[in-house]
């Protein structure tokens, strides 16, 4: 299931994202990469050492706590602390799929990569090429949203990112351990969520809504795995 959220960041936000990144060291992508991955992927990332990087990531949390469609279509149990990567004028990464388990740097705690997504950072007009490509059996998804948006993704998706070939693209990516591992159910559950929801605005029957609420929770207690 691709989902494509809007205004994750305000204009204000990532203003504020981008110049606490602006203060930042990008080192080569290729470091946090898995041997497979390191032989397709030319970008830059801000190692998560750095204080600029942290301080980033922090404000990106913040934003997807408060972020019902990212609740509803991800049902995060755990995230990965947000990454933040540039791709300038040549560079790209080749197709790929995420790694199964991710470790927390400075913890012990592995993390199931169950959805990725990529928060745009850069508006579109700032740069050529740079498509997020996302496969699936219906076929390729190219994707380039406005700043402050993001696209969530199944991880086991094979995808890449096209060369930039003007400007630079900046994004965060990170990985969701969901609450319930199936893509299938996720996706259902979503579907439910988003007909309860327009369903409420519409002024629908409350004992109706009632019940279909009563059938969300009850397949979240069905299918989570906690």
């Amino acid at each position: 299931m691709l989902v494509a959220i809007s205004a994750v960041l305000t204009a204000e936000e990532v203003r504020t994202l981008r110049a606490r990144l602006a203060t930042a060291v990008w080192a080569d992508g290729r470091q946090t990469a898995g041997y497979r991955s390191a032989e397709v992927k030319n970008n830059l990332q801000v190692p998560q050492s750095d204080p600029a990087a942290a301080q980033a990531a922090e404000q990106v949390l913040r934003a997807l706590e408060r972020n019902a469609t990212f609740v509803s279509a991800a049902l995060p149990q755990h995230v990965y602390p947000p990454l933040f990567n540039r791709y300038q004028t040549g560079m790209g990464f080749g197709s790929h799929i995420d790694n199964a388990v991710r470790q927390i740097p400075g913890t012990a705690h592995r993390l199931r990569t169950d959805v990725s997504a990529t928060l745009f950072l850069s508006a579109p007009e700032e740069y050529e090429g740079g498509e997020l490509v996302i496969e699936d059996v219906y076929g390729e998804h190219r994707v380039k949203l406005p700043a402050g948006d993001m696209v969530v993704y199944p991880s086991g998706s094979l995808h890449r990112v096209q060369p930039v070939t003007r400007g630079a693209r900046d994004a965060a990516f990170f990985w969701i351990q969901s609450m319930v591992r199936d893509e299938g159910a996720r996706a259902l559950l979503y579907d439910l969520d988003v007909s309860i929801r327009e369903l409420t605005a519409r002024g629908a029957d409350p004992d109706c809504l009632l019940r279909l609420t009563g059938c969300y929770h009850n397949l979240i207690r069905r299918w989570a795995d906690l």
